[in-house]
């Protein structure tokens, strides 16, 4: 995707849960409402990495919340 085709508006529907419904084994998804695509992960990482990618924020960058 170029960037003249990246949108400036970025909407997700966010659903966390936990496998087995007890300890720290969270799964995610995100759903974009645009598109109807649904995307899993397996770690607030991995999530976070999808989201700099869509965002065409190198890493490293941001990471202090700014």
């Amino acid at each position: 995707m170029t960037t003249e085709e990246r949108p400036d508006y970025l909407s997700y529907l966010l659903r966390l849960w936990r496998i087995n419904g007890e300890g720290r084994n969270w799964r995610i998804s995100i759903v974009s409402p645009h598109t109807g695509e649904c995307k899993n992960f397996t770690s607030l990482e991995a999530l976070w990495l999808f989201l700099r990618e869509q965002m065409e924020i190198p890493s490293g960058e941001g990471q202090d919340g700014e």
